[in-house]
């Protein structure tokens, strides 16, 4: 099987885009040719490969726990691939904004939440495609759509229970919830012990200026759990109502269905995975 040809590097996380830029640089540096750096690397491999091979003959226990180390790393890679027919939108959509809440600590919760752990904005094809036609109808006017929340693994659906179960936890209640009492998020449906998000199709949203630093005027902030966060809310100004009514249209001309108590939440129409529910991490 031969081994893969040396390319251009992409940031990878905790490296920063000057970083990579300049080990790139590097390369190019060393030699012109791609292929003579492909050469080199698959000598130094092979060879190593080989010096491996006869130490292990007198070196039993070290073969073992490189061989370990060796399937340790491979389960790790596989646990961190996305299933097949998902993509990472920051990938797949050009353009596009993102700001994960549950990663940090501006949400209801007030913390991280379980699986969102360096996480990144993930869809189903179909869903993301969808959603780069709609970032494709905002590009011309200077807009684009900025991601709260894509898919959610149950993991952390089951830590958003387990928070509401949590009844004297409310430090961020004034921002969030302040005329809701915490004991009724099961039963006023803000709460749930399954979630839309979870089958990968469902994402959150609003619309920014194309560089992401002014957010449209919504009436309402992300995951505020009130009345004032209903599409059809009737106190909106025209301002405000304008706003949704385009953030709706763009997303239901492009196969997406509102959630009548969320105005930033919308679900592809016909999802691919209407009955099942995810669990890998996206990252």
């Amino acid at each position: 099987m031969p081994l893969p040809m040396y390319r251009k590097r992409q940031p990878g996380f905790g490296e920063s885009a000057g970083t990579v830029a300049a080990l790139n640089l590097l390369w190019q540096l060393i030699t012109p040719d791609p292929v003579v750096v492909t050469v080199m690397f698959n000598v130094a491999f092979v060879g190593g490969l080989i010096m491996l091979a006869l130490s292990c003959v007198a070196k039993r226990s070290l073969c073992s726990a490189l061989g370990s180390l060796v399937l340790a790393l491979g389960v790790s890679a596989a646990a961190w691939a996305l299933p097949e027919g998902f993509v990472f939108l920051d990938e797949a959509v050009p353009g596009l904004q993102v700001d994960m809440r549950y990663s940090g600590s501006n949400n209801f919760l007030g913390r991280p939440v379980q699986g969102y752990e360096a996480a990144r904005p993930v869809l189903t094809r179909e869903a993301a495609q969808a959603l780069a036609r709609v970032q494709a109808d905002l590009k011309p006017f200077g807009l684009a759509v900025l991601v709260f929340d894509a898919y959610r693994p149950q993991r952390a659906v089951d830590d958003f229970v387990r928070w509401a179960e949590e009844v004297d936890d409310t430090k961020m209640k004034a921002d969030y919830y302040p005329r809701v009492d915490k004991r009724n998020l099961f039963k006023e449906d803000y709460i749930a012990a399954r979630s839309g998000h979870s089958r990968g199709s469902t994402v959150d949203l609003t619309l920014v200026s194309k560089d992401g630093s002014v957010q449209l005027d919504m009436g309402s902030g992300f995951d505020f759990f009130g009345e004032e966060s209903w599409p059809e809310h009737p106190e909106l100004t025209p301002q405000q109502r304008a706003n949704r009514l385009l953030l709706q249209t763009l997303m239901v001309r492009h196969g997406f269905k509102p959630y009548p108590k969320e105005w930033w939440h919308f679900t592809l129409a016909n999802e691919p995975h209407a009955e099942t529910y995810f669990d890998f991490l996206a990252r």
